[in-house]
Formats: C-alpha cells, sequence, structure tokens
C-alpha cells in the first residue's frame, strides 16, 4: 500500500480503516488525526503517553498505514504544519499585492492591538498563580531561543533590578548542562516558545520535571509542548501582519510580569530596586 503524501489523504485513509483497527491502533490514530499540532512538535514517546498507547504502538501503526516508520508518518505532519519557506512564501505575498505604507501600518496596528487585549482574556487568572509560583521560588532561571531570546533577555534584566537571584539560561559553550545540575526543587524556571517550536525549548521542557522544579510556561497554546508539563501558563498570540510572528504580545507579557512580580515583592522589591538605580548611576551607566 502507498502511504499518503498529504494529511488530508492520510486522514481519509484512516476514517476508511478505523473500523478495522485494533484498539490500541484506533487511540492512536485518533490522537493523532486530533492533536495535529503536537505531532509536529512532540516525541513518539510523549505522544503515545497522551494517547494512552505505548511508543511501539505508533511506530506499528505508522507502518500499518504504509509508512517505513514513525518519522515518515510525523513528516507529513510537519510539512503541512510548519512547511519550510513559510516565511518566505509570506514575504512573496507582500511584495507580490504591496500596500500603501499608511495601509500596512493601519493593519499592523489593528492586529497588534488585538493581541494585546488578548492577553488579559488568557490569562487573567493565571497571571497571579504565575507570580505566586515564582516569588516562592529560591531562585528562577529564564530561557528563550532564536526570537524568543529578546523576550526572555528582557524578562531577566527586569527582574534582576528588584531580584538578585534571577539568570538566564543559554547553551554558550555548553554551559547550559551544567546551569540544569544545579537546578533544585525549590527553584522556578520560565521556558518562552511559540509554534514552530525550537528544539531547544523542547529539549528543556523535557529536562526540567527530573529536576524537581516548578516550571512556568510563556507560550501561543495550553497543548504547545513547553506547555504540557508546566506548573502555570501564560499564553500570547503571534498573529500578525508581516512575513514574521509577532513578538509585540510576548514582550508586553513579560513586562506585566516582571511589574505583577514586583508589586508582589513589595518593600523587599523597591528596596533592592532603588539599590541598583542607584548603582547604575553611580557606574556611569546613564548619561
Amino acid at each position: 500500500m502507498s502511504a499518503p503524501h498529504s494529511l488530508d489523504e492520510l486522514t481519509r485513509l484512516i476514517q476508511s480503516r478505523y473500523k478495522d483497527l485494533s484498539p490500541q491502533f484506533q487511540a492512536g490514530a485518533r490522537y493523532l488525526i486530533d492533536h495535529p499540532t503536537q505531532v509536529s512538535t512532540l516525541s513518539a514517546r510523549k505522544l503515545a503517553a497522551l494517547a494512552g498507547v505505548q511508543p511501539a504502538t505508533l511506530v506499528r501503526l505508522a507502518q500499518h498505514l504504509g509508512y517505513s516508520g514513525w518519522d515518515s508518518l510525523k513528516t507529513i505532519f510537519t510539512q503541512e504544519l510548519h512547511p519550510p519557506g513559510a516565511y518566505a512564501a509570506r514575504a512573496q505575498s507582500l511584495v507580490r499585492h504591496p500596500e500603501s505604507t499608511q495601509a500596512a501600518w493601519q493593519a499592523a496596528a489593528r492586529q497588534q492591538t488585538a493581541n494585546l487585549l488578548a492577553l488579559e482574556h488568557a490569562n487573567q487568572a493565571a497571571l497571579a498563580q504565575a507570580v505566586a509560583l515564582l516569588s516562592d521560588a529560591r531562585r528562577i532561571v529564564i530561557a528563550g531561543f532564536r526570537s524568543c531570546y529578546p523576550a526572555a533577555f528582557s524578562l531577566r534584566y527586569l527582574c534582576s533590578l528588584f531580584r538578585p537571584d534571577v539568570l538566564l539560561l543559554d547553551d554558550t559553550g555548553g554551559a547550559m548542562s551544567l546551569d540544569l545540575h544545579h537546578l533544585r526543587p525549590d527553584d522556578a524556571a520560565i521556558l518562552i516558545s511559540y509554534a514552530p517550536y525550537s528544539r531547544e525549548a523542547i529539549e528543556l521542557a523535557d529536562a526540567l520535571p527530573p529536576q524537581g522544579c516548578r516550571v512556568l510556561a510563556l507560550c501561543d497554546s495550553q497543548l504547545a509542548p513547553i506547555a504540557l508539563h508546566a506548573d502555570c501558563v501564560l499564553t500570547f498570540t503571534t498573529q500578525g501582519h508581516s512575513f514574521f510572528p509577532t513578538t509585540v504580545a510576548i514582550q508586553a507579557l513579560v513586562e506585566m510580569l516582571a511589574q505583577q512580580l514586583l508589586v508582589h515583592g513589595g518593600k523587599a522589591a523597591i528596596a533592592e530596586l532603588s539599590r541598583a538605580e542607584a548603582r547604575l548611576h553611580a557606574t556611569g551607566a546613564y548619561r
């Protein structure tokens, strides 16, 4: 049997053969079709756990559907949900159908306004939980990679003005594995990522639970790979008017998180902020 070459073909094949599949294959196939984004980003082991089957079941299911193995089946989901060249395609559309500068500004402003307004609705209940989680931590480590790195750096910078125990995780010189080794159960980690999710963020999300520390995920979906085992999740939208996902709402979210963490810290946080500000001026950081 020839393996399906598109997600639509795969869905139709599963639907046509579903009643003849074994109960384990049915459970696995149903989960794949119902959660395509997770298939494109999670490992077979994690998907199997979520679907309630063994990882080997997914491998056998892929072969039963005509694929050489799990990776071949997963490629169908990855190519359609996160196709290579997607940014270039959007850029090409912008070039082929140019708008006036005024129209582009107006469209971008409308979209960014919607993104910012969505933050409150999505995070109204969870923000207090996130602040409590971070406030109780002995130490906070923050990680964001690629386009999420600026938000991670900004959050670390803002929080370090009133908390001396905030660190930025990165893998320069292979140091991240050492930093992870020193994490304790009373620490908290903040992970920032959005689709298509960076390999580093997913690997870090897998590595943190064994350390026992609590995890706050800042991402674009409650079902994002970094959110699945997080203790608390704050979400943002990246829908923009340009060729690349917008990070405006991410930046707004980290600024609000830092603000509320400062408020929760009260007088002690204000005193630390005053000392940090005085040091900056004394050392000539500002002109």
